[in-house]
């Protein structure tokens, strides 16, 4: 096994393609993923009975043991990290759902070309996510509103499938006993590794290389994609695949906030504002066919003090 894992709870709208594509708002961006400073403040699991999920602590230390290579005499050697994991309980915040209207009327063929599939870095994906990023790309009032937004959406005993996944998937702390099989494919190993919700084990897939679902046909109650589908080179195809794997019934959850990877991100998704990414996804939804019922929401937490937050959206079909 490369990784070892220990855990210890610790507090702390028809309109042409380029008056589409050319709206003067821009999405906010960043260069490096973030990770928000965590309150150092104690929380404790209380023996009163609490809704699900307010017993839990807020946040999750774990120390991970990485084998990276072998000693002469054929011993291991290994490396520690200790990283933080936020569980989206036992925070100040409030989490309201706001309906978005979707009014972007598709042409009957994608408008798409070549370019709008750009990205400014062209390498190889695999070199760009050669080191495992045990960092979160979205603060803790993100996280934590789409953590709330999958416990009250994914029903209990679904079979959930986390795609562009890593050492995370947001799901609440309960799903790995609460669901059935929960699998994830995402581009390293190694953080994939590091994921303790995935019961059903991990695949490590390029999607940008191959966009197939290594998963057989009707096997997942809801997939969910996490702040990704700005990196995917041919996400209509990807999300065909998705459609597939879904069973009858099933749902696809694509969570997006205004933070990315300026440099992997395709260059359409450079030139839109969030509101736009919205309408993007449906159509990306349109075209892979399959979808019914394509509904968009703002779920962006609320702070106590109404301070600055990542916006949360959710495109859900």
């Amino acid at each position: 096994s490369l990784l070892s894992m220990r855990s210890s709870s610790t507090s702390t709208a028809v309109t042409s393609r380029s008056r589409f594509l050319s709206s003067t708002a821009t999405a906010f961006l960043a260069s490096t993923a973030i990770v928000m400073s965590a309150d150092p403040e104690e929380c404790q699991a209380k023996t009163s009975k609490l809704p699900v999920g307010q017993g839990n602590p807020r946040y999750i230390d774990k120390d991970m043991e990485m084998k990276y290579g072998e000693d002469a005499d054929g011993n291991p050697r290994t490396r520690g990290v200790l990283v933080r994991r936020m569980t989206g309980d036992s925070t100040p915040y409030e989490f309201p759902s706001r309906p978005v209207r979707l009014i972007q009327e598709w042409p009957d063929e994608p408008p798409f070309k070549p370019e709008d599939f750009f990205r400014a870095d062209g390498n190889d994906d695999g070199i760009f996510y050669t080191v495992p990023k045990l960092v979160y790309h979205i603060d803790e009032p993100a996280v934590s509103s789409l953590t709330q937004y999958y416990r009250r959406n994914i029903a209990k005993g679904s079979d959930i499938l986390d795609i562009c996944s890593s050492w995370v998937s947001h799901y609440p702390l309960e799903f790995p006993e609460t669901m059935g099989k929960i699998c994830a494919t995402g581009m390293n190993p190694l953080e994939l590794a590091f994921n303790d919700q995935l019961t059903g084990g991990y695949k490590a897939t390029d999607l940008n290389k191959e966009p197939k679902l290594p998963y057989d046909d009707k096997s997942f109650d809801a997939v969910t994609c996490v702040v990704s589908i700005d990196y995917l080179i041919d996400p209509i195809t990807i999300l065909k695949e998705v459609n597939r794997v879904l069973k009858p019934g099933g749902k696809v959850i694509i969570s997006q906030s205004n933070r990315c990877f300026p440099s992997k991100a395709i260059a359409m998704w450079l030139n839109m504002n969030d509101r736009q990414h919205l309408e993007l996804i449906n159509g990306y939804l349109k075209y892979a066919g399959g979808y019914k019922d394509v509904q968009a929401w703002d779920i962006t937490a609320t702070l106590p003090d109404n301070g600055y937050r990542d916006p949360m959206f959710i495109v859900e079909a």
